[in-house]
């Protein structure tokens, strides 16, 4: 059983057709990482997954059944937190409210409640956010928190949505290291979307690169081809690898890292 299938998949925003008639499988316990320009239809497929995008056409399945709104199964880190509250509230005062969200604090915390904080931050080697104030947090251990509140249920399939958004490459590095470790401790399936390919070389186990309409799903070396990506962006692709990194070139410009630059600045 595969944790995800798209057979014949059309999805819209819209009136606008983001992925047209796309068909593919992830296995159970896959780390992919998910690519591609603006526009390309990430954040929609994850959407789809999640349930709260109906396709136009052809069905989806998570985890052996039709995608459903609401699945305790599935995991989600949504993208854009920036916006997480600054205030005197302390990480397991946010996962308290998150698993019984009319109660704030631990004081009114039931032991079980309690157990299943300890478990998710132990996951994400957090302990020490505990009591953290989230205004004293750093954005990547911020982000570990957010990693934590989406393990909350023992989730199978877990997506994350532009998790390396406004981290430093070091930050980065860490984050894409611990869900690759929670992949292989816990078993979990993830799909994490990025515009930055180097950012995630060595740790996935596939690439799901989306473009024009269209996927193409495989290893870095089968994906990463000019003959794969041209027809993605609609344009002549060149790839340079240089220095243990890939560069996806157009007319002799980075056009990831421009992709990546202005999602940052919008």
């Amino acid at each position: 059983m595969s944790a995800v299938d798209l057979d014949k998949v059309t999805l819209a925003v819209g009136n606008a057709t983001v992925l047209s008639d796309v068909s593919l499988a992830v296995d159970q316990g896959e780390f992919i990482g998910v690519l591609g320009p603006n526009g390309s239809g990430k954040t929609t497929l994850i959407r789809a997954l999640l349930g709260l995008i109906r396709p136009v056409a052809g069905a989806v399945a998570v985890l052996g059944r039709p995608v459903r709104r609401g699945n305790p199964a599935v995991g989600y880190l949504p993208q854009a937190r920036s916006t997480l509250p600054t205030t005197s509230l302390a990480g397991r005062d946010l996962l308290a409210v998150s698993i019984d969200g009319h109660r704030l604090g631990l004081p009114f915390a039931t032991a079980e409640v309690r157990r299943e904080i300890d478990r998710v931050l132990d996951s994400v080697e957090g302990r020490e956010l505990a009591e953290r104030p989230l205004a004293e947090m750093s954005g990547g251990e911020r982000q570990r928190l957010l990693i934590a509140q989406a393990l909350i249920g023992k989730p199978r399939l877990l997506l994350l949505d532009e998790p390396l958004i406004g981290l430093d490459p070091h930050q980065q590095q860490r984050v894409v290291e611990m869900i690759r470790r929670l992949t292989r401790s816990l078993g979990l399936t993830v799909l994490l979307s990025a515009h930055e390919l180097n950012q995630l070389l060595g740790k996935i186990d596939r690439v799901l690169y989306l473009g024009n309409r269209r996927a193409a799903i495989g290893t870095v070396d089968e994906v990463i081809r000019p003959a794969v990506l041209s027809p993605l962006y609609g344009a002549p692709i060149q790839v340079v690898r240089a220095d243990g990194h890939i560069f996806v070139m157009s007319h002799g410009r980075d056009i990831e890292r421009d992709y990546a630059h202005g999602h940052s600045h919008a």
